[in-house]
């Protein structure tokens, strides 16, 4: 369990390992966290079961050269090519996308663990530019501030939203959600603002979603199954 003096609703997390990690305000009540917990059963035995299958189909990559991976549900061929470009500030960029394809410099490319570090960031860097811009309609359709975005590794999970300093939240989302056709970030979007107006996955959260994403429930199912493909930084 995490106390927090900034939250101020409960919240339920299923990590990678299946473990549960509650999250509660300061002052919450044993008696009211067990409540949540219980009424929220149903949820943890999906998510639980979900992250058991995920962690059996997600896919494990070689990063070689030719090998196929997704940005924004597109493919795109990776490149080993000899040495990196310049970014805007004159430092050299181990992973750029250029025509269509993502080229990676070969001394980086010859560490496994290295490579996989470098696209993994290529895709923090990439979602964070992507998503300017991106929240501010789906926040206006929930009726919550537009929150703060961070780009981050969040393992098996696809997303969280929390409370802030003030009344703007901020929203957090794993690298690996670029790889999905932008209909299903746009859901992952909706769905952590939503937690802004409704902790938990009762029947009030999801008419909330619903009214503002009203095939929230396709989109669910096409990301239970497609995510489970997705690849997470598994080196094979």
């Amino acid at each position: 369990m995490r106390i927090s003096s900034r939250r101020r609703r409960i919240g339920l997390t299923v990590e990678g390992d299946r473990s549960l990690t509650l999250h509660v305000p300061q002052g919450c009540t044993v008696g009211r966290a067990e409540a949540f917990v219980r009424g929220n059963r149903a949820w943890i035995e999906d998510k639980t079961r979900l992250s058991t299958e995920r962690r059996q189909l997600h896919p494990t990559r070689t990063l070689r050269d030719g090998e196929i991976h997704r940005y924004l549900g597109r493919d795109h061929r990776l490149l080993v090519v000899d040495d990196g470009a310049p970014d805007g500030d004159g430092e050299a960029m181990p992973v750029r996308l250029v025509a269509g394809r993502l080229r990676m410099d070969r001394s980086t490319a010859t560490d496994p663990e290295r490579a996989c570090a470098a696209l993994a960031d290529w895709y923090v860097h990439a979602g964070q530019r992507w998503m300017r811009g991106r929240l501010q309609p789906w926040a206006a359709r929930m009726g919550v501030p537009e929150p703060a975005v961070r780009v981050r590794d969040l393992r098996h999970r696809w997303g969280s939203y929390r409370a802030g300093d003030g009344d703007r939240g901020v929203i957090s989302l794993p690298w690996a959600t670029f790889q999905l056709p932008i209909h299903l970030v746009d859901y992952v979007v909706a769905h952590e603002l939503a937690h802004g107006r409704v902790s938990g996955h009762g029947p009030d959260y999801w008419q909330l979603l619903g009214r503002a994403l009203p095939e929230c429930l396709r989109l669910k199912a096409e990301l239970d199954e497609l995510g489970r493909r997705v690849w997470m930084g598994d080196l094979g």
